[in-house]
């Protein structure tokens, strides 16, 4: 097994992970002309390629002088554990690309605190020291100290730097002096890497990765520990439960580029894939059919949020979605579970909704996001912590909150975290900016990264990632202002808006379809209000001076999917449909409201 080498690559969002694969694909020949080399290869699915990060892990595979190297593209984002834990199963070492100015940041630590737990051999590639103000030697250092921190073993400090430019396309041991191309580092990768250990004994295959074809139905993906796998071949499924079911194997794949290529022997520490196999799970072993003997299970992070997720009821239900039906939301829901390990669904009392657990806001507007562009229609509502019960002790979610900031205005930023249950464990400079971290509930980060860039004027870089849970912190101020909503159904008058401007921001702009009950914007004041937004100029025989001029609209504030669930509050919804995401009241009503209102008043 000296010809191959399996290698994850970790590093934190927007660090240029995906664009070093796509470099490293073009080094060992696999695109030749031009147009090719401009696309990114790996990020091919569009909300990916739109936030700047990685959603799915993605396989692909290159030869480098003789040697075989399975390159495993992992998510940044700590929503995505569920992922990255699935494919550090299948690597033998990890490339950990750090940023020359940024150096290691929270999501970095979090999955390289997972391959350091499975013992893998890490290679630290600085990147990016074209940039200004780059640090290149000290980010090393922080590397180092980051290891040590995460009890990394002797070997794994020991371990080779690589400094270059991905998107420049060179890679080598000095960062001042530029090369050619990234040969230097797959050099490392076959020097430092080590090649997969070969066991000896029945076959054990771990599935980490559910593929899907329209001709072959499921595709099982995972890495052969022990034995080899063939065409054909009688095998044993155990099931997470303990549960062995006989079946068969009928085609098998290696990787091969960014494809697949059938294989009729895939050998111990080599990735591939199975089809044939039709009632299997994400964790499964595919073993010996005489003497079947299971792998461990897959230890998956446990989900830290929930939301309510409901058919599309207001009354442009149906206008714009294909699938709008409660049976249409089940299904595609739990279809999600058989890939997404770190989703959980849950029955509630109501046929038409769901509560569906998470790992963060990100992780949910992706399903959320993901669904909308398949032509579903849905609502959702306000995104909640979970609550444990830990030695009799009431706990909540708590995270670790990085921020950098210039330093005038870190003030402001401590400030406003302090005021969310936040406590500050370190402020240094770093650069021109200050680096800020705090451990704070996660209830306290649900729309706090729109208050902190609206405060540093778009300048604030925020992430956080989950720590553990921790004695419960008390009541954390929530939205401060009230929301304007629609008094009757119409479309949104220009003449009523203006009327209307004094009293808040818009949502919506002139000319939209609007009703009953649906939030258009923000009051200035804590409390809602009930406007007339489709209200027309009366029209009379008589003219003035001035009265027929133009209307002078301030541009409405329109809100992405993640600002719109961290925006809305008990009582409210997300609607998201194909071509629209709206605000609204739960109760459409105004009277339903203030019955409800006084209801809660008399309790």
């Amino acid at each position: 097994m000296q010809d191959l080498r399996n290698i994850a690559i970790i590093a934190h969002v927007d660090h240029g992970k995906t664009t070093l694969v796509d470099k490293i694909l073009y080094q060992c020949n696999l695109f030749r002309d031009n147009e090719s080399r401009k696309a990114l290869i790996l990020d091919n699915n569009d909300q990916a390629r739109e936030r700047g990060i990685t959603i799915l892990s993605k396989n692909v595979a290159v030869t480098y002088k003789g040697t075989k190297i399975n390159i495993i593209d992992t998510p940044g984002h700590s929503d995505f554990g569920g992922e990255v834990e699935r494919v550090l199963n299948m690597a033998d070492g990890v490339l950990l690309l750090v940023d020359a100015f940024e150096g290691p940041m929270p999501q970095t630590r979090y999955v390289l605190s997972k391959a350091i737990d499975l013992g893998l051999k890490p290679i630290v590639v600085v990147n990016k020291v074209d940039k200004e103000n780059c640090r290149p030697e000290e980010v090393q250092e922080m590397v180092f100290e980051l290891m040590f921190n995460l009890d990394a073993s002797e070997d794994q400090l020991d371990f080779p730097t690589v400094y270059g430019s991905a998107k420049n396309g060179w890679m080598n041991e000095h960062w001042d002096q530029p090369t050619e191309d990234v040969t230097y580092l797959l050099d490392q990768i076959l020097e430092h890497i080590p090649a997969p250990q070969q066991r000896e004994g029945t076959l054990q295959m771990q599935i980490t990765t559910i593929d899907y074809s329209n001709y072959i139905g499921r595709i099982a993906i995972g890495r052969v520990h022990r034995g080899a796998v063939r065409t054909n071949q009688p095998i044993s499924l155990v099931k997470r439960d303990g549960k062995i079911e006989k079946t068969r194997i009928k085609e098998l794949y290696t990787f091969s580029g960014l494809g697949k290529e059938k294989a009729e022997v895939v050998n111990c520490g080599d990735l591939c894939a199975l089809s044939g196999i039709d009632a299997f799970d994400i964790g499964d072993t595919v073993a010996d059919f005489e003497s079947p003997e299971a792998l461990p299970r897959i230890n998956i992070d446990e989900p830290t949020m929930s939301m309510l997720f409901t058919v599309n009821n207001s009354p442009f239900f149906g206008q714009e979605g294909d699938y709008v039906t409660s049976r249409h939301l089940r299904d595609r829901l739990y279809k999600e579970t058989e890939k997404n390990l770190a989703l959980r669904i849950e029955e509630t009392n109501s046929p038409d909704s769901f509560m569906v657990y998470g790992r963060g806001i990100m992780h949910l507007s992706v399903l959320i996001e993901t669904m909308r562009r398949e032509g579903y229609e849905l609502q959702v509502g306000k995104p909640r912590v979970i609550i444990k019960e830990i030695d009799e002790v009431k706990c909540e979610p708590v995270e670790l909150l990085s921020v950098d900031v210039p330093e005038n205005f870190s003030g402001k930023v401590i400030e406003n975290v302090n005021i969310r249950k936040g406590e500050m464990t370190v402020m240094e400079p770093k650069g021109d900016l200050m680096h800020l971290e705090f451990e704070i509930p996660s209830r306290g980060i649900i729309g706090l990264r729109n208050i902190l860039l609206n405060l540093t004027a778009g300048e604030a870089s925020i992430s956080h990632r989950f720590v553990r849970f921790d004695a419960w912190k008390g009541d954390i101020p929530s939205r401060n202002k009230g929301v304007l909503v629609v008094h009757e159904n119409g479309t949104t008058i220009p003449f009523a808006l203006n009327k209307l401007q004094d009293r808040g921001r818009f949502f919506v702009g002139p000319g939209k379809p609007v009703y009953e009950g649906q939030i258009v914007g923000e009051n200035t004041r804590d409390n809602d209000l009930v406007v007339n937004v489709i209200k027309t100029k009366k029209l009379t025989n008589m003219r003035s001076s001035g009265a027929d001029d133009k209307v002078k609209l301030a541009p409405p504030t329109i809100l992405s999917l993640e600002q719109c669930m961290e925006y809305i509050d008990e009582d409210e919804y997300v609607e998201v449909t194909p071509q629209n995401i709206r605000l609204r009241k739960i109760l459409l009503k105004e009277h339903e409201r203030k019955r409800k209102a006084n209801a809660g008043l008399v309790n």
